[in-house]
């Protein structure tokens, strides 16, 4: 297999109006550089002077080197057949795919980004940054800024990982997306303008109506998998209906996850029929036991008509999860059902257990911490506000529990903070708590206990 690395300068901007500056493509062959191909081009516009500044390249330089138009065929013929790769390869990519665009052209390559792969294979590093990452692994990085410069060093960092990795980058390949197999009047421009961030995606059939429903916190990704899922019959015929693509950004992936759940109820597109299963099966439940103890068991959820304490989507996720709290708590692992016995727990002999399975522990003293467990999954009573990310820079999102009860969610201006708390309410959507709305907010609190609470 054989790669082409890329680095190009622009005018700056948005990829839509900046224009490429210079190009360099070094083709690599898994082991080394063995061909390249790199130009300054003529932008046809004014270069900025903070853009001269970073790159060093100025008006002059370009003056009489020849537009991207001109060199078009020569990239398309030296990329031909390779894997396309770069340091954060989205924006060259993307430059590059909008170039062609605008001559008529659809430039697809399948795509390689080496500072995803980097955070994989080499993590711990204080930075990924180019620059950084080259003087901590010793890569000479000759000419900063500059195409030539910065794919170079992106080609040794590309030896270097591809002789790191066992599969020789073979995960980190994106394939693209096969136009030929796409429904006809799927707007391919709409596709390459996903946002790579937080949030809802819809697909609608060629008579509008909507028949699948998504999360993701990374739309595009997301969306271009569904796209490229031949495994399946089903993943096959979604993509052949797929006619029209929406999204809606949240920010925040439990805003993602609990807005993916109400609109499904609301509209029930035929795949998420089709394939639905409970992303939750497994549930944590309790009873009290002829001897007053408090007890818990895993079970699936569909067996039992009783409202599990907390859902998982696997019983061995479910059984760690209660071990840690079982350890945390001091509770009993007989009690637990994680150590069926006649007499004493494992645990009481190494007198991590108070002796409740043997009755040394009265139920009173052991039904205190079991039910100080229960209380922390169900949010017992508690009022609180969710703060996280919101749809951009200059807001938050806010997720409001009131009495344990899950009461919406919306989004304020990023300084909301310092209003009185009492009028924080006016950013929330209201919305009808159900059983799945209060098991995805559990799961994740459970999951996410970094996540930024504030009490009311």
């Amino acid at each position: 297999m054989h790669y082409v690395i890329v680095d190009i300068e622009t005018t700056g901007g948005s990829p839509k109006s900046s224009k490429i500056t210079e190009i360099a493509i070094y083709k690599h062959d898994g082991n080394q550089v063995i061909d390249e191909f790199v130009t300054l081009l003529d932008p046809q516009m004014e270069i900025p002077e903070f853009i001269v500044r970073l790159t060093g390249i100025t008006n002059e330089m370009v003056q009489g080197k020849p537009r991207f138009y001109e060199v078009a065929k020569k990239v398309i013929e030296f990329t031909e057949g390779c894997t396309f790769v770069a340091h954060n390869v989205g924006f060259d990519y993307g430059i590059i795919r909008h170039e062609f665009r605008s001559l008529g052209y659809d430039f697809r390559r399948p795509h390689l980004c080496t500072v995803r792969a980097s955070r994989y294979i080499i993590p711990g590093m204080a930075s990924y940054s180019l620059g950084k990452l080259s003087r901590e692994l010793g890569i000479v990085l000759a000419g900063r800024h500059r195409a030539s410069g910065d794919a170079l060093a992106t080609a040794e960092l590309f030896t270097l990982l591809v002789q790191k990795d066992p599969g020789n980058l073979s995960s980190f390949i994106q394939e693209e997306v096969n136009p030929k197999i796409l429904h006809p009047n799927l707007d391919l421009e709409t596709l390459d303008n996903l946002p790579g961030k937080t949030g809802v995606y819809l697909f609608y059939n060629e008579v509008n109506q909507l028949i699948y429903i998504g999360k993701s916190k990374q739309i595009k990704n997301r969306v271009e998998q569904h796209l490229r899922n031949l495994k399946t019959k089903k993943g096959s015929q979604m993509i052949q209906e797929i006619a029209r693509i929406e999204f809606e950004l949240t920010g925040s992936e439990l805003i993602a996850l609990l807005r993916e759940s109400q609109l499904i109820k609301q509209h029930k597109p035929i795949y998420n029929q089709r394939l639905k299963r409970s992303k939750f099966p497994f549930g944590l439940f309790d009873y009290p036991d002829e001897k007053g103890y408090v007890r818990f068991f895993i079970a699936r959820t569909a067996t039992t008509n009783q409202q599990p304490i907390a859902s998982f989507s696997t019983k061995a996720e479910a059984v760690s999860q209660l071990e840690k709290w079982c350890e945390h708590y001091e509770l009993c692992q007989k009690l637990c059902d994680l150590y069926p016995s006649q007499s004493a727990c494992f645990h009481h002999s190494i007198k991590q257990c108070k002796g409740a399975c043997i009755g040394e522990e009265l139920s009173e003293s052991y039904n205190r911490r079991a039910t100080e467990l229960v209380e922390r999954l169900t949010l017992s009573g508690d009022s609180f506000y969710i703060m996280e990310k919101g749809r951009h820079k200059s807001e938050k999102s806010l997720i409001l529990v009131e009495r344990g009860s899950l009461v919406g969610f919306g989004f304020a201006p990023y300084h909301f903070q310092g209003l009185p708390q009492y009028k924080w309410k006016r950013f929330i959507e209201l919305i009808d708590e159900d059983r799945d709305a209060r098991t995805i907010l559990s799961a994740y609190l459970r999951k996410n206990q970094e996540t930024q609470i504030v009490r009311i």
